[in-house]
């Protein structure tokens, strides 16, 4: 009875895989591309963009700017308190960054703090940055790294489930100043709102 059972469960299982294998044929390339995929995977690759090599440039083209990746991986901290700080350091330039970290007294300021003179060095060393200030933060993003379950002793012979978290960290060094962000209020959000309004007002009355 109980091979039985294994039988049909297997043959069950290989009907559903051929049935979403069919349906994703039907799909095609393109369609394909808009299925979710975990954003972790595309940081397994990170420090190899180091290694592309672009075609020469035109005499008349303008220089294309360094670009530098660099990473640190199982950090023992928070991916969730990692990544307010790797937010608050987005688009500034590379001293304005390590000023900030430097002042923060959190583990993950100094972290990122190393992360950041590393990727300064390897500017000036391997990408002929000229100028190690001529930098900005053009990507800081943290993520998840390995977690390992481990036994919280509680009393009268009781016990519970703990995790042992750990990240990773990926910045994106740009070569030549941040770029200017155009700041807007809730004040011009509002203008825009209502002028929407009469727009599409006159719309309608038309």
């Amino acid at each position: 009875m109980a091979t039985a059972m294994t039988g049909r469960g297997v043959a069950f299982m290989r009907n559903i895989s051929e049935g979403l294998r069919h349906r994703f044929l039907l799909l095609g390339p393109q369609r394909i591309s808009c299925l979710h995929t975990s954003a972790s995977l595309d940081f397994r690759s990170w420090d190899q963009r180091n290694l592309t090599v672009y075609p020469p440039q035109l005499p008349d083209e303008p220089r294309r700017p360094a670009e530098i990746f660099h990473s640190r991986r199982q950090i023992k901290y928070s991916k969730d308190k990692m990544w307010y700080l790797a937010k608050m350091i987005r688009g500034m330039s590379i001293d304005q960054a390590i000023a900030q970290l430097e002042f923060n007294d959190k583990k993950g300021a100094k972290i990122m703090k190393e992360v950041l003179l590393e990727a300064q060095e390897m500017a000036v060393k391997n990408h002929n940055v000229e100028y190690k200030s001529n930098l900005y933060v053009a990507e800081s993003n943290s993520g998840k790294g390995k977690y390992l379950k481990r036994v919280r002793y509680h009393g009268r012979g009781m016990y519970g489930i703990m995790d042992k978290v750990y990240c990773h960290y990926f910045v994106k060094l740009v070569e030549g100043s941040p770029p200017q962000t155009e700041e807007r209020t809730s004040f011009d959000q509002a203008k825009e709102y209502v002028q929407s309004l009469k727009n599409r007002t006159i719309r309608h009355s038309l």
